[in-house]
């Protein structure tokens, strides 16, 4: 299984919501990403779903730079 095949898989979550913002990242970020952002990526996707959804929403900001560079990508694509 490639790199990006397992990515896609973890980026499958428990909600429609969470999926689709996730696999959007991947889709459309992950091609441009450099090294250090794709491996904030893959420990994104270690977060329990409660917390990302937080992050997200933006009822919550992760304390972890790298997390919160792609929180806030992922919201400015999806203006939210």
């Amino acid at each position: 299984m490639s790199a990006e095949s397992r990515l896609r898989w973890r980026c499958r979550r428990g909600t429609r919501e969470l999926d689709r913002l996730l696999g959007d990242w991947l889709d459309n970020a992950w091609p441009d990403a450099d090294v250090q952002r794709r491996a904030d990526f893959d420990r994104l996707l270690d977060v329990q779903d409660p917390d990302l959804w937080d992050w997200l929403m933006g009822h919550a900001d992760p304390a972890d730079p790298g997390f919160a560079a792609i929180v806030d990508d992922i919201r400015a694509r999806h203006r939210i």
